[in-house]
């Protein structure tokens, strides 16, 4: 990846990635800021995919995560990426001598544009069909987001509407696609249907753990409050269950939306370095979830009159 734009990516303050709070305990926190330009070329940088590990492949781009889980019988993708990004991730598949038509079920983390904006093309390359957690059929359906998401505004980009099949799953509950089997976890807060997934990938009889974990940042419009929402109102306990459950979870690999967010290509860079390595990383899920707790700490000081 150039250096400029390697540099741009991590540099960027973007309404999904970063908290921004103000100087003070006592001073309002900083609203979430619709992306820029800069911010959606940043994400959209091209990526060759690669193998995370046994059936478990990275086929986003270099900003936005897409994973795609194989098997003799179908496959899985989680996360579309922006709507700019369908055709990268389409082309990274069959890059890897996979079939497009193959692909039988699209998961997502949450419905915001940039991890879910790519899922209404992927869906009609593909025929598959979408599994969400309840509110986030609605936003797939209409490309709205209703008030409930904390960040939810005018100035943040819809989301094409899919037109296909889209299937509800519920907390815990397992999916089977081919040899595949995934569970769904509920990790809302960021927003009210944020959605981690989990399965077990093996190399011969060495298996690990793989979980996609869905963002923990408390990030909201002016006047939304963590501390209590009319609109959104378990907001705060809804992320504190979020942290408990991957604190908890078997977690072997951590992927995230953003894979800055927890260094995935300087692990991936490192394991690359070293012959036999593996991105197994102990208590990865443990830290991202303590990430978690400082935002929302620093989140809940800021809101405090």
């Amino acid at each position: 990846m150039q250096t400029a734009a390697k540099t741009l990516l991590h540099a960027t303050v973007a309404c999904v990635a970063t908290l921004v709070l103000a100087g003070s305990a006592s001073a309002a926190p900083a609203p979430a800021q619709p992306p820029t330009a800069a911010d959606i070329a940043a994400w959209s940088v091209p990526q060759k995919p690669f193998k995370l590990y046994g059936n478990s492949w990275y086929v986003g781009t270099h900003g936005l995560s897409s994973i795609l889980i194989t098997s003799d019988y179908g496959h899985v993708l989680i996360d579309g990426g922006l709507p700019e990004s369908a055709q990268q991730i389409a082309a990274n598949i069959t890059a890897l001598g996979f079939k497009l038509t193959d692909v039988k079920a699209l998961l997502n983390s949450h419905a915001h544009f940039d991890h879910a904006g790519g899922l209404a093309q992927l869906q009609q390359l593909t025929g598959a069909p979408i599994y969400v957690r309840r509110p986030s059929e609605a936003v797939l359906r209409t490309g709205k987001s209703g008030r409930d998401d904390p960040q939810a505004s005018a100035a943040l980009p819809p989301v094409p509407p899919a037109k296909g099949q889209i299937w509800i799953v519920s907390d815990q509950q397992l999916l089977g696609v081919g040899s595949i089997r995934l569970q769904a976890l509920a990790t809302a807060g960021h927003t009210p249907g944020g959605t981690s997934w989990t399965w077990e990938s093996c190399e011969a009889s060495a298996c690990l753990k793989m979980v996609y974990a869905d963002s923990l940042t408390p990030l909201a419009r002016a006047g939304f409050r963590y501390t209590g929402d009319k609109d959104y109102p378990s907001a705060k306990a809804d992320l504190e269950q979020a942290f408990a459950t991957l604190e908890a979870v078997s977690c072997d690999v951590l992927i995230t939306p953003h894979p800055e967010a927890m260094q995935l290509f300087e692990r991936i860079a490192a394991r690359d370095a070293a012959p036999g390595a593996t991105l197994k990383q102990d208590g990865a899920c443990k830290t991202y979830a303590a990430k978690g707790r400082a935002a929302l700490a620093a989140r809940l000081a800021a809101e405090a009159p």
